[in-house]
């Protein structure tokens, strides 16, 4: 799969622009603010219907105009697949296939697997649970539409659940089977997502491990663990083991919603420990590994973005990246970078075609 052809219209700092691209290798080269990042986003909007970096659709609009549109051209399975995004104020964004809009965007998750590498993954180490959750749950939503409906479904009952916890405080009365009835529901959908996060995180990190050592180029002590108070106890009895707590903070504090990943060197947490180089060679192997894991499970190779590789990475890791990536596992690579020559000089060494385009 690759994108052939991308139109924006009044997208962030685009009025109208078009580009051609090369089913293998494409650089978008120049100074900081002329929109390189900008382009990888759109490309990420039409795989996702969202941006990576701004998921207030407004915020991505033009400064003065009052819509956007971005338009796609794909070659998939040997057919071209058009797909459009666009947003005006005041309405809902609209996500169209061929011509026809979609019902439901969680319906085009996964249609065009895409992964991206940029500098803002560093929120996945200083941010906290709920950004590696998110990371999780885009990766096995990519591959997994049971899973996405089961998460979706319930993000809703939780909120009506808080809801509730929230009203009887407010009306200083409580009614157990009302809240038994939500207890219920999340128990069965929450059992079910641990199931599939636990199962996802047995075949992933395996796959980090070895992308790490290849990044690394040594044996260095590092390690990814899933955390979940499901591992102690089913969830039902956790809900009415926390009852009384969840009624003075009238909110839900178990269940699947604390979810989290610890990213460990020697034992402790790479946000304290781990160098800049470490944390960014951790970073860039957990996502080869997703790209690896989203192109097994689909049977489709994503589209890989790097924005903004060179940063934090000296010229000889990044040459190792992107010597990583000059194999027939990948397909369609976006590169970012502000010089010309030095990205230029790193994929001439690969045998892979390639495209700069001077912005």
């Amino acid at each position: 799969m690759f994108l052939k052809h991308l139109s924006l219209v009044n997208y962030k700092n685009f009025s109208s622009i078009d580009f051609e691209f090369e089913p293998t290798i494409n650089c978008l080269v120049g100074e900081n603010g002329v929109g390189k990042t900008n382009i990888l986003d759109a490309i990420y909007h039409l795989s996702f219907g969202k941006s990576y970096f701004n998921p207030v659709s407004t915020q991505n609009i033009k400064h003065g105009q009052d819509f956007f549109v971005i338009e796609g051209l794909f070659k998939k399975n040997q057919r071209e697949e058009k797909v459009v995004c666009s947003f005006k104020k005041g309405q809902k964004k609209v996500i169209k296939r061929n011509g026809k809009p979609y019902e439901k965007f969680s319906d085009h998750i996964g249609f065009l697997p895409l992964v991206i590498i940029s500098p803002a993954d560093r929120d996945l180490i200083i941010e906290g649970s709920d950004t590696r959750r998110k990371f999780v749950d885009g990766v096995i939503s990519q591959s997994d539409k049971g899973y996405l409906q089961s998460l979706i479904k319930y993000n809703k009952v939780l909120a009506q659940r808080n809801a509730l916890l929230k009203y009887f405080a407010l009306n200083r009365t409580f009614d157990d089977r009302a809240l038994s009835i939500y207890d219920e529901q999340l128990s069965l959908l929450g059992q079910e997502i641990f199931k599939k996060r636990k199962q996802f995180l047995e075949s992933f990190i395996p796959i980090f491990q070895q992308q790490y050592l290849a990044i690394a180029n040594k044996e260095e002590d590092i390690s990814l663990t899933y955390e979940s108070q499901l591992f102690e106890n089913d969830l039902l009895p956790l809900l009415k083991e926390a009852l009384e707590k969840d009624r003075a903070l009238q909110y839900s504090s178990a269940g699947i919603h604390k979810d989290d990943l610890a990213f460990c060197i020697k034992g402790h947490p790479i946000k304290k420990f781990g160098s800049q180089g470490q944390q960014k060679s951790f970073l860039i192997a957990l996502k080869l590994a997703q790209f690896y894991f989203i192109k097994q499970q689909a049977g489709t190779t994503p589209i890989l973005l790097l924005d903004d590789i060179f940063d934090k990475l000296d010229e000889h890791r990044v040459a190792k990246i992107v010597g990583l990536v000059d194999n027939d596992d990948f397909g369609q690579i976006f590169i970012s970078d502000t010089h010309a020559e030095r990205t230029e000089k790193v994929v001439k060494k690969i045998h892979q075609r390639y495209k700069i385009f001077n912005l």
